[in-house]
């Protein structure tokens, strides 16, 4: 059987990026696919674009990358854009949308939010109406299994079995109707929708980055043994607010609140 690593939304925190890394490697695992939202909140996106390009097998584009590389945004002098070059924003931008694979006769189907667009929302945990989110929220989770035009599916290709989505830096994995559904939460940002005391003592079971490992025979379509593995790390988070406080970025109060706290950012 073989290991594939499953990271998302590492928002260009290279500290948290490096300290996953390293553990990936230290369990030997096989394969590495990246869910998107890559670059943005913190300071160093050009060295976790480099890094994701040479130790990951997919990457994906998620909302936050589409947002910052897209060609129509070259004028808005992004901060994290002017960092890291137009040859990099142009490899962001035409990165795929969804990828899909067979391990152990499941198909499992990948993206950065849904099948029908960058920033919809699903959490099992979390309700978004009231919220500025509320157009965007996905209630009923079979949609995530649907073939759409955004993904390249019509309904004549196969329903997939497992779904793996990032987006809203928080881990879960659950099963229903047969199917299973997770999150391998954030590397670089995670949250925990319900904290709201920045001082919570318990706030830093959360503030750890996290992925997920799935195991089985890969590329398969055999029904055999499958397994899902949420994995989730302590990494130097004071080293990454150093740069946070020493950098120009905008609105880096908040990225430092999210990161100390993991509260959501209720600001951007």
């Amino acid at each position: 059987m073989e290991k594939i690593a499953i990271i998302s939304d590492v928002h260009a925190n290279l500290t948290a990026l490096e300290t996953v890394m390293e553990d990936i490697k230290n369990r030997k695992i096989s394969h590495i696919f990246c869910l998107g939202d890559s670059i943005t909140k913190c300071t160093r996106p050009a060295e976790t674009i480099d890094m994701l390009k040479k130790e990951c097998e997919i990457i994906l584009l998620g909302n936050c990358d589409y947002t910052i590389c897209r060609p129509e945004s070259i004028n808005k002098k992004f901060w994290t854009r002017e960092l890291i070059g137009e040859e990099r924003a142009n490899f962001i931008t035409n990165l795929p949308v969804s990828h899909e694979f067979y391990l152990s006769g499941h198909l499992i189907r990948l993206f950065h939010a849904s099948p029908y667009g960058l920033s919809n929302i699903f959490n099992p945990t979390f309700c978004n109406k009231g919220t500025a989110y509320a157009e965007k929220e996905i209630e009923n989770v079979m949609k995530l299994f649907k073939n759409t035009e955004f993904i390249g599916k019509t309904e004549t290709d196969k329903v997939p079995d497992v779904i793996g989505y990032g987006h809203t830096h928080t881990p879960c994995i659950f099963r229903i109707k047969n199917k299973t559904v997770f999150n391998p939460g954030s590397v670089g940002n995670p949250v925990e929708m319900l904290n709201e005391d920045i001082d919570e003592e318990s706030n830093k079971y959360s503030t750890v980055a996290s992925y997920i490992i799935l195991e089985g025979e890969y590329n398969s379509t055999q029904l055999s043994t499958i397994s899902y593995q949420l994995v989730r790390i302590p990494y130097n988070i004071e080293k990454e607010i150093e740069l946070l406080n020493q950098s120009n970025i905008p609105n880096k109060e908040n990225i430092i609140r999210t990161i100390k706290s993991a509260m959501p950012n209720k600001y951007t």
